[in-house]
């Protein structure tokens, strides 16, 4: 008898509907705080939401863990209809909420598993649809589990911004380096690395240039790709820059499979404002 194996995952995951449809994802919406009334990541609240509101007031909303009760709540739904559950969120580095699936798993040792995920958006896509694909093919939780915390090393997550204003807003900079920024027209790259976020590369120019040339950055002459999958996912860019960024990633590395456009929600966007892209990917084995 085939293993019947769920899959859950927090919205900072980032994958579009048509894919949370075609792998069956359980999405749980990350709870939001825009002023002081609750929300729920795109259910009632999107990033343009959030863009219009930090435009008229300077106000960011504020991203709260999901706690303990939501998680069984949707569980159980699973368990008690005989499947294991794979559940995945957001770095454990950069929020509590995979603290808080970690604990209740705990109540379920053995049918609900909860790897790290080490990454954001759809850095956490790309295991998500690889554990999807190996619970395909027959493949344990506990097999799968075991299969993604090797696979969360090859994820390599990034993105450039074009405004730093909502970084430096949210804490994630200084005043000095926002003011900076601006004047200088840098556009900073932010990597993932070890689980968290940190600055690695200051390109000048148009954004348009600046994309351009990140995505070179991340992708020209490489040798090392797992070419399943590669995602462009962006905070919300005008529809030229987005297919400049796909024709980019296709001239750089036609070999791709799949080039997966996805727009991010609420709590990546409200951390790093509009016309922010990125290009995630793994390498190989």
């Amino acid at each position: 008898m085939a293993n019947k194996i769920k899959i859950c995952a927090d919205s900072t995951c980032d994958l579009s509907p048509e894919l949370v449809q075609k792998y069956d994802i359980e999405i749980i919406p990350m709870p939001v705080y825009l002023d002081d009334q609750l929300h729920y990541d795109m259910v009632d609240i999107t990033p343009d939401d959030i863009y219009k509101r930090f435009y008229a007031t300077k106000q960011l909303p504020k991203t709260a863990a999901i706690n303990n009760a939501v998680f069984e709540e949707v569980w159980s739904k699973w368990l008690d209809q005989g499947y294991d559950i794979i559940n995945f969120d957001i770095s454990s580095e950069m929020s509590s909420v995979y603290s808080c699936a970690r604990t209740q798993a705990l109540e379920h040792e053995g049918r609900v598993f909860t790897p790290d995920s080490r990454n954001l958006s759809t850095g956490i896509g790309l295991s998500i649809l690889k554990a999807a694909e190996l619970a395909a093919q027959g493949m344990s939780a506990a097999e799968i589990t075991e299969y993604i915390e090797s696979y969360v090393k090859r994820v390599d997550v990034s993105f450039v911004l074009n405004y730093i204003d909502f970084l430096w807003k949210g804490g994630r900079c200084s005043g000095v380096a926002a003011l900076g920024a601006n004047v200088l027209k840098i556009k900073p790259v932010i990597e993932v690395i070890d689980g968290s976020m940190q600055s690695t590369k200051k390109l000048r120019g148009a954004f348009s240039k600046a994309m351009v040339d990140y995505i070179e950055y991340k992708l020209k002459d490489r040798t090392d790709l797992d070419y399943e999958r590669i995602f462009v996912t962006h905070s919300g860019i005008d529809k030229e820059l987005e297919d400049l960024a796909v024709a980019t990633v296709k001239r750089l590395q036609p070999e791709f499979k799949e080039v997966l456009v996805t727009q991010a929600g609420c709590c990546i966007s409200s951390h790093c404002g509009p016309d922010c892209i990125g290009v995630l990917f793994a390498t190989k084995e």
